[in-house]
């Protein structure tokens, strides 16, 4: 009887994308699995993001990783969360921070009892609740603490990372390496399909070797080599949605300790983003061609630096939307050949990540069942679809009215599914999270309110607590976050005492 086993898998490219699933998959397969990566070094890697979600611990963890030494090798800073300026109206700022706001009383979230304080005046903004949102600004940071009651803000802080992509996805290269992982380089001149089923049976370099396989992990960027060029598979465009179709990257130098969060700062014709490192900081400028030239957002990108330039910008274009299919036949795509949604929430290495857990939880044998197939399709779309509605908030619940970029973006048509989301919340502040989607309640929350949708009321049993006491409970929590705050460490001490980047020069 034949081993109805996959033994043999073909990464084709690098990047983050595809080291991230060459050391997913060496670690969870073990030796009795052939991997091999092909990547050129003459292509570039695209590299949008430097900014990720704490979901990023989950696949450190599960890799092994010593959290202190990928800082170190990434020259990476700590995120708390993102700041947007400018989204609900010109002069407005707020954070969309991680973790939790206040706590829960019985059955109901916090913000549900913050409606109506807020309605009767005597609630701060949403945010003077949050560790992570009060401790951001102030440029505080520590992880977990373990000598403090279980019950206390500082015993479970939510974070995420600021590094640099290109040394990340050399980290976990080495890694795979030493788990038997082996690395082509080389250029794909042509992509052999089987006669019968459609299927990848092998690729050509253009130094002629033939490189055969049973699975093919497609991560060779936007240009979609095998998902798109020889399965022909399709795309569902987004751009009515979320405008935005180039971007421009530059890094610059530091000029201050590194924020513990990201910055987006919107602008006439889209968004500018701001990444700290420990090295440098990173810079660009997401923005519709439509409505602004490539020389007027280089200019604009360039005039708002923090520091000087250290190159110039790089172009990059873009069809914000999702592949019809991300597993179709043999060919999984993962990362920019799977599709593309702006940086606006730091989802693009999550998806990675995702698309590797969900490949794991449905892997396949060598007949390649289509019922896992059309799950992992179904899971695939459905996980897009809901941060696509996430991204297109930030830019329809706007008030802006001074360029024709945002009088498109208030008015357009959105997904009934994104109404329904509004609806529900501006009736009165509830939210329904749909199965696994990434953004649960507390980001839709942050998001809706920092840009002025304020429900008209709140949940009835939120009246069973007396008015005297809901008062004192506000102020209750604020006071507990703040002192916390106060107990932590500045940013860039954390980092000088437990995990500063050996010098650059050294």
């Amino acid at each position: 009887m034949t081993d109805p086993r996959i033994k043999n898998i073909v990464i084709v490219g690098g990047g983050t994308a595809g080291w991230m699933a060459a050391a997913a998959l060496a670690k969870v397969l073990g030796p009795d699995c052939a991997i091999r990566l092909v990547e050129s070094e003459e292509i570039g890697i695209v590299g949008v993001g430097e900014a990720t979600v704490p979901h990023l611990k989950l696949f450190n963890n599960l890799l092994e990783i010593d959290e202190i030494a990928f800082i170190k090798a990434t020259r990476g800073t700590f995120k708390l969360g993102i700041q947007f300026n400018d989204w609900g109206r010109l002069g407005d700022s707020y954070i969309h921070g991680f973790g939790t706001i206040g706590h829960d009383v019985g059955l109901l979230p916090f913000h549900q009892y913050w409606i109506k304080a807020r309605h009767a005046g005597v609630a701060s903004d949403i945010g003077a609740y949050s560790l992570n949102t009060v401790a951001a600004p102030r440029g505080k940071f520590m992880v977990s603490a373990t000598d403090v009651p279980a019950t206390s803000p500082l015993a479970n802080i939510a974070y995420a990372y600021h590094f640099d992509a290109g040394l990340y996805a050399r980290y976990l290269r080495g890694y795979s390496e030493q788990r038997g992982v082996r690395r082509t380089e080389g250029k794909i001149a042509r992509t052999v399909l089987q006669a019968d089923t459609g299927f990848v049976e092998a690729v050509i370099l253009e130094s002629g070797e033939r490189i055969e396989g049973e699975l093919f992990i497609d991560c060779s960027g936007f240009r979609g080599l095998l998902i798109e060029q020889a399965l022909h598979t399709g795309y569902t465009d987004f751009t009515h949605w979320l405008p935005c179709d180039r971007a421009l990257a530059v890094p610059s130098e530091n000029t201050g300790p590194p924020t513990p969060y990201t910055r987006s700062t919107a602008r006439s014709a889209g968004w500018q983003w701001r990444i700290p490192l420990q090295h440098r900081t990173g810079n660009g400028y997401v923005y519709s061609s439509a409505h602004i030239s490539d020389d007027e957002a280089t200019a604009t990108l360039l005039a708002n630096l923090d520091g000087r330039p250290l190159a110039e910008p790089r172009p990059l274009r873009f069809t914000t939307g999702m592949r019809k299919k991300f597993w179709n036949r043999n060919v999984v795509a993962l990362g920019l050949s799977s599709g593309f949604m702006e940086p606006l929430e730091s989802t693009s290495i999550y998806l990675i990540q995702s698309g590797i857990a969900k490949l794991l939880q449905l892997f396949p044998q060598r007949d390649f069942s289509p019922v896992l197939i059309d799950r992992y399709n179904a899971q695939s779309e459905f996980e897009f679809e809901r941060i696509r509605d996430f991204l297109i908030l930030h830019y329809c619940a706007t008030e802006r009215d001074d360029s024709a970029f945002w009088n498109y973006c208030r008015t357009m048509p959105i997904p009934s599914s994104l109404q329904e989301n509004i609806r529900l919340f501006r009736d009165s502040g509830r939210f329904f999270r749909h199965a696994e989607e990434m953004f649960a309640s507390v980001s839709w929350v942050q998001v809706m309110l920092g840009q002025h949708v304020m429900p008209r009321s709140y949940h009835p049993l939120v009246d069973q607590m007396p008015a005297q006491e809901l008062k004192a409970f506000m102020a209750s929590v604020g006071q507990v976050v703040a002192s916390c705050v106060d107990a932590m460490p500045p940013h860039q001490a954390f980092i000088d005492r437990h995990c500063a980047a050996p010098d650059l020069h050294s």
